[in-house]
């Protein structure tokens, strides 16, 4: 016979019990899903449901999930670098590079170049000198790929005319001739006599500053104008065969013949320069690049009062010194060069 009051004590104890589970289980879900506050445990925040790293549209059967870039986690390099290690701007455009020696464009900070080639006497300056080598040197700061400011060494080299020999070789003559007429011991015991012939050379050398701008650059081929200011030092030497006396170890004294200065002239002045030139990668991404370079040079020399092969010969020419003010006229030649720019 079933006993009542067993029955009914044992369903009470199971209806108090699941009372206190119930309750349990609720008190845990808050603490789940409750922000924390200040007074709750700081273990309970990291229940806390995080956001999807994916999200996908409304149709979840058919679109792939997307992933929420707002959600990953801050770079700690920064931003993310390009390409010869720039970085884009937010709002797009060309990439910016960082780097001590390097432009926002990409380009070097600094530029040195190297070349060599051939300078062309134009001109009044034609009648004088004649085409020889020439070589320059440069180095300076470049802004970007389009302007350059360098420093540049040139040296120009020439050749004398042999108008300009012959011409000489009779002054000086002349000269000689006259003053041993006035003093023929002297030029007999000294061994003056004339010249049996000359020869000479001249050059310039120069300091500029040579701004360059780029006005075409393509993948490859580029074009640039160039145009300078400077410091012009220009140099004439007239030399003829002199005999000299030398000795070696083996074989005892010898003698040898070599040209020897005999005249010599300068003058300092400024100068101008401009001109256009050509330049070729030697690949897409090279810095090197080969250059071709022609130039128009004028130099601002002060004329000066001499004597020349049409003065008259007396005491008071020989006593000038200038026997060549042809080296104080203006100088106008058109170097070519060619080189490696880097």
């Amino acid at each position: 016979m079933l006993n009542w009051n067993v029955s009914r004590d044992f369903a009470r104890r199971t209806l108090a019990l699941a009372a206190v589970l119930g309750t349990g289980v609720a008190v845990m879900g808050a603490q789940t899903h409750t922000t924390p506050t200040d007074d709750t445990p700081a273990v309970s925040a990291t229940v806390q449901a995080q956001p999807a790293l994916f999200s996908s549209s409304s149709d979840e059967s058919t679109a792939a999930p997307v992933l929420d870039a707002s959600l990953l986690p801050a770079n700690p390099f920064g931003e993310p670098m390009q390409y010869g290690g720039g970085q884009r701007s937010r709002a797009g455009g060309r990439p910016r590079y960082r780097g001590a020696n390097t432009n926002p464009d990409g380009s070097n900070k600094f530029t040195f170049y190297a070349g060599a080639g051939l300078q062309q006497p134009i001109g009044n300056t034609w009648h004088y000198y004649t085409p020889s080598y020439a070589f320059q040197a440069g180095f300076g700061r470049q802004f970007s790929k389009k302007f350059t400011l360098p420093v540049e060494f040139d040296w120009d080299n020439a050749g004398l005319s042999g108008q300009t020999l012959g011409n000489q070789l009779t002054l000086y003559n002349n000269q000689i001739v006259y003053y041993c007429n006035l003093n023929p011991t002297t030029c007999s015991v000294n061994g003056i006599t004339p010249y049996s012939s000359l020869d000479g050379n001249a050059h310039v050398w120069s300091f500029s500053i040579d701004p360059q701008y780029t006005f075409f650059q393509g993948e490859k081929v580029g074009a640039y104008a160039v145009a300078g200011a400077g410091f012009y030092h220009k140099v004439t030497n007239f030399t003829t065969p002199a005999q000299g006396v030398g000795y070696d170890p083996y074989y005892g004294y010898y003698t040898y013949t070599a040209n020897e200065i005999i005249d010599h002239y300068t003058s300092n002045a400024p100068g101008f320069s401009g001109g256009f030139g050509l330049t070729y990668k030697f690949s897409r991404f090279s810095n090197e690049r080969f250059y071709v370079e022609a130039k128009y040079v004028f130099i601002d020399n002060s004329k000066r009062q001499g004597v020349t092969v049409a003065s008259p010969v007396n005491t008071t020419t020989i006593a000038v010194a200038d026997e060549f003010p042809a080296n104080s006229n203006h100088t106008t030649y058109f170097p070519i060069k060619f080189g490696i720019r880097f």
